[in-house]
C-alpha cells in the first residue's frame, strides 16, 4: 500500500534530501519505519531535538533542504529554537511532527505530551511566527497540503511545519502525479524595472561598490553573483552575514565589511562609494558592528527577497534568483577604476611562544585549502575567522542573526552529512561546545572525520568584551575536552586528540590533521581568558555601548 508517509518521504527524496534528523518518540515511530525501509533515504538520529534542528540547518545551508522528525509537544517544543534560527537566516528546514491519532485528537482525550486540556493546537501555533508555512495533515488534504508547504520552504527559503498524526502517516493515497517545483518564474514587469533603475544607476556611477549578504548563499545564487562581478568588473565586499558567497582569492574582492572596525582602506571605499549595490544582504547590528556603517541610503541600492531599497525608497522584496539571473543582461559598460583586492597573509614562522588568538588565525589562514568548509561559531570564533580570507571553492557557515550558541557543531555534522567530499573544519569555545556536546556520540557513530578546534580560553569570551570581564556568571565548569572523543565511544581508529598551548605545538597538530582524513581530528586549543581576536574587542565595546 502507498500511504501518506511514503507520498511524504517521496517529496523530500525528490527535493535531494538523503538524510532525516531526529529523535522518535510514540507519535511518529510508525513513521520512522517508512523512513528505515526508503531506499533513498537514511534516518540520523540526534542526542536530543535541538541538536536534530541544528543539524537539519547545516545540512540545508549546504544541500539546499532538509528535513527534521520530531514527536509531538515535548519533541517539537526543544526543536523550536532551531527551527526560530533557520527563520531569521533563511534555512529551509522541513518540521514533521508526529501527533495522536485524529480519534484523540477530535476526542480531546487527555494524553501524554499535551498541555492536559483536551487541546491539540497549542503547539502548531507556537511555530506561526517562525516557519513560512504550516500544513495539519489528514487523509484529505494531505497531498495538497505536503505539496504546499514544501513549495513554500523551497521557494521563500524558510522553515515549515508538517503535523503527522499517526494514523493519518499510514491512510492510502496516489502516488504523485507530477513534479513538485514549478519551472522557474520569469522576471514580472516590477522586477524588470528594478533591474533597468539598476542599469542607470551603475551607468551613472563613477565609485561603485557591491556589498553582497547571506541570502545569496541561502538561494545558492554564488554563480550568478561570480558572472556580474566578472562580466561588470565590478570590485565587491561582503557583510560577515554573508561571507564565502564570493571567492575571496579573486582580484575583485575587497575583504569583509563589517562597519567602523573595518580596516580602513576597505571601510572608506564601501563609505565614500557613490552607490553601493547591496545584493541579497541584511544590515544586522552584528553585520555592521551595531549600524557602524557610514553611507547612507542615498548611496544604497539594496535588492533583497525581504526588501528592496533604491535610494532611500523602501519597496516590497522580489524573487531574488530570477533577478540575480538577469543582471548580467544590463547594459553597462563596466566599472573602468581600480580594484585592490584583499591583502593576504605572508607565511608565518611558528614559536615556543603561548598561543595567542592573533597568531591562531593567522596560522589558520594558511592552514585553510580550496574546497573547505569552515563554520565558525558565533563568538569567538566567529569573529576571528571572519577576517580570515578564504580559499576557493570554500564554503562558510555561521549564524551571526540568531546567535545561538553551541548551534555550529550539530550544525557542520549536518553539513558534513550533506557535502562528504568536503573537508569540514568547526570552530567553537569552550562555552558554546558544552551546550550541544551530545552530539559528538552521532559524529563517532557516523564516522564523520571533520577538524573540530575547540578553543579553551575558560568561559564565555564575548559577554566578558561586552560586559563583566572577572563576573561568575561568565565563567563555566572546566572540562577535560582531550577526553571527551574517548567518553562519547571513540577509539583510536576513530580519532585523534591534540592539546595545544604553543605555537610550535599548533603547528604540529595542524599539520598532522590535514595529513589524517580518516579520523576525526579534535584540537583542544588554549589561549587566556582575557585574549580576543581584534574585531571581537570593538564589537565588545560597541555592543556595551548599545545595550546601555
Amino acid at each position: 500500500m502507498y500511504t501518506v508517509g511514503d507520498y511524504l518521504l517521496e517529496r523530500l527524496s525528490e527535493l535531494g534530501i538523503k538524510e532525516i534528523f531526529g529523535v522518535p518518540g510514540d507519535y511518529n515511530l510508525k513513521f520512522l519505519d517508512h523512513i528505515v525501509e526508503h531506499p533513498n533515504l537514511k534516518w540520523i538520529g540526534n542526542a536530543n531535538e535541538l541538536n536534530a534542528a541544528y543539524a537539519a540547518d547545516g545540512y540545508a545551508r549546504t544541500k539546499g533542504v532538509s528535513a527534521l522528525v520530531t514527536t509531538f509537544g515535548v519533541g517539537e517544543l526543544s526543536a523550536i529554537n532551531g527551527i526560530a534560527g533557520s527563520y531569521a537566516e533563511k534555512v529551509p528546514v522541513i518540521q514533521i511532527v508526529g501527533s495522536p491519532t485524529m480519534a484523540v485528537q477530535n476526542a480531546h482525550k487527555l494524553v501524554h505530551h499535551t498541555l492536559g486540556d483536551g487541546k491539540f493546537d497549542h503547539f502548531e501555533n507556537m511555530h506561526e511566527s517562525v516557519t513560512e508555512a504550516i500544513g495539519s495533515l489528514t487523509k484529505e488534504n494531505a497531498v495538497t497540503e505536503i505539496d504546499r508547504v514544501l513549495r513554500a520552504a523551497v521557494l521563500k527559503r524558510r522553515p515549515v511545519y508538517l503535523n503527522l498524526p499517526i494514523d493519518v502517516a499510514e491512510m492510502v493515497v496516489e502516488k504523485p502525479s507530477g513534479p513538485l517545483l514549478p519551472k522557474q518564474a520569469s522576471l514580472s514587469a516590477r522586477e524588470v524595472e528594478l533591474v533597468h533603475e539598476l542599469e542607470k544607476a551603475l551607468q551613472q556611477a563613477k565609485n561603485p561598490v557591491v556589498l553582497a549578504g547571506n541570502e545569496l548563499a541561502s538561494f545558492h545564487l554564488e554563480t550568478y553573483l561570480a558572472d556580474f562581478i566578472h562580466k561588470f568588473n565590478l570590485p565587491i565586499t561582503t557583510l560577515p552575514f554573508g561571507k564565502g558567497v564570493f571567492n575571496e582569492e579573486d582580484e575583485h574582492y575587497l575583504g569583509v565589511y563589517a562597519g567602523s572596525p573595518t580596516e580602513e582602506g576597505l571601510r572608506k571605499r564601501v563609505d565614500t562609494a557613490d552607490l553601493v549595490v547591496a545584493l541579497g544582504a541584511k544590515l544586522t547590528d552584528s553585520a555592521t558592528s551595531g549600524f557602524s556603517y557610514d553611507f547612507s541610503e542615498k548611496q544604497l541600492f539594496s535588492l533583497a527577497s525581504d526588501e528592496v531599497i533604491v535610494k532611500e525608497e523602501h519597496l516590497e522584496g522580489i524573487h531574488l534568483p530570477a533577478v540575480m539571473k538577469a543582471l548580467t543582461s544590463i547594459d553597462y559598460q563596466g566599472y573602468q577604476g581600480d580594484i585592490q583586492p584583499m591583502a593576504r597573509l605572508k607565511s608565518i614562522k611558528p614559536t615556543n611562544q603561548v598561543l595567542t588568538q592573533r597568531h591562531f588565525w593567522e596560522a589558520i589562514e594558511g592552514f585553510l585549502e580550496k574546497g573547505d568548509t569552515a563554520v565558525a561559531e558565533q563568538g569567538t570564533s566567529f569573529f576571528g575567522l571572519s577576517t580570515v580570507p578564504l580559499k576557493s571553492e570554500m564554503s562558510f557557515i555561521g549564524q551571526p542573526l540568531w546567535g545561538s550558541i553551541g548551534y555550529t557543531f550539530p550544525a557542520m555534522l549536518g553539513s558534513q552529512l550533506a557535502n562528504p567530499s568536503s573537508r569540514h573544519l568547526l570552530f567553537i569555545g569552550d562555552g558554546s561546545l558544552q551546550l550541544t556536546i551530545q552530539e559528538l556520540g552521532m559524529a563517532l557513530r557516523e564516522k564523520l572525520t571533520p577538524i573540530v578546534f575547540v578553543i579553551n580560553n575558560n568561559g564565555y569570551t564575548v559577554e566578558r568584551e561586552i560586559h563583566g570581564p572577572n563576573e561568575i556568571y561568565n565563567d563555566i565548569p572546566m572540562w577535560d575536552y582531550q577526553k571527551l572523543p574517548l567518553v562519547f565511544g571513540g577509539s583510536e581508529q576513530s580519532v585523534i586528540t591534540y592539546k595545544v598551548t604553543t605555537e610550535l605545538e599548533l603547528a604540529n597538530a595542524l599539520k598532522a590533521a590535514r595529513l589524517d582524513n580518516n579520523r576525526l581530528q579534535w584540537i583542544e586549543v588554549v589561549m587566556d581568558q582575557t585574549d580576543a581576536p581584534e574585531l571581537l574587542m570593538k564589537l565588545g565595546k560597541i555592543f556595551a555601548k548599545q545595550n546601555s
